[in-house]
């Protein structure tokens, strides 16, 4: 198991404890954790399922001095132009329930947990702000798609993704996804040399969590089973 100086041994941890512990990391140990661990997860995660096994996915992973400077590129950036927009929908354009009630229980937990009250409009501009420098984390990782792709590539590039979250926990190993660092497409574009026939998708950050970081004592809640399951016991009688 890890410990403060984020050691790299493996833990005894089974799949529904690495499923059931995960939850987005929002503080970082400065230790990145080494390139061969990273490798090993991705290609641990590279057996995710891909309709006709074309796994679709391409991921661009960087540390030390090129996090660094990409993340002043994108600081500087939401500091000076404000938040940008990724060139997909992720989100409803129109909310509504019950999704709209579960987003505002999301945000507002997150602030209520950092002392961020509704009417401190610069700690939620300081919280938000830690998107672009990956919250911390040593190392991040940007995902991107070929444009002609239809949506059961999105959807098998979501599974990858989540094989790298649920993987990286054997090792000690906590992660943030975020669909944010796509909003400057353009300044990764640049940066990391991604091919205009790629879209970028989404980033994560990535590495050893600091347990005593009071932002990561923050869970969301989940629906209960009744909420999203319906139970078939029996079909109607089909029409002629």
């Amino acid at each position: 198991m890890n410990d403060a100086s984020g050691s790299t041994g493996e833990r005894s941890i089974t799949v529904e404890e690495a499923i059931r512990g995960r939850k987005s990391t929002r503080a970082f140990l400065k230790k990145p954790a080494p390139r061969e661990l990273i490798a090993r997860i991705l290609t641990t995660a590279g057996r995710a399922p891909s309709g006709s096994n074309i796994q679709p996915w391409k991921v661009f992973v960087f540390d030390g001095k090129q996090r660094d400077e990409i993340a002043a590129d994108l600081l500087q950036r939401y500091d000076t132009v404000g938040e940008g927009a990724r060139e997909y929908e992720y989100y409803p354009t129109k909310w509504y329930e019950p999704y709209l009630t579960r987003r505002r229980a999301c945000g507002w937990g997150l602030y209520t947990t950092m002392g961020i009250t509704r009417d401190d409009k610069a700690g939620m501009h300081a919280q938000r702000r830690q998107n672009y420098e990956f919250f911390g984390a040593p190392t991040a990782m940007i995902f991107t798609l070929d444009r002609q792709l239809e949506k059961g590539s999105w959807l098998d590039t979501g599974m990858f993704i989540q094989s790298i979250m649920i993987a990286a926990r054997q090792f000690g190993l906590e992660t943030i996804p975020q669909a944010a660092l796509a909003n400057y497409h353009e300044v990764l574009r640049a940066r990391l040399n991604i091919p205009d026939g790629e879209i970028v998708i989404c980033g994560m950050g990535i590495g050893y969590p600091d347990t005593n970081a009071k932002v990561n004592s923050f869970t969301t809640e989940r629906e209960p089973l009744e909420n999203f399951v319906t139970w078939v016991d029996a079909l109607k009688p089909a029409k002629d």
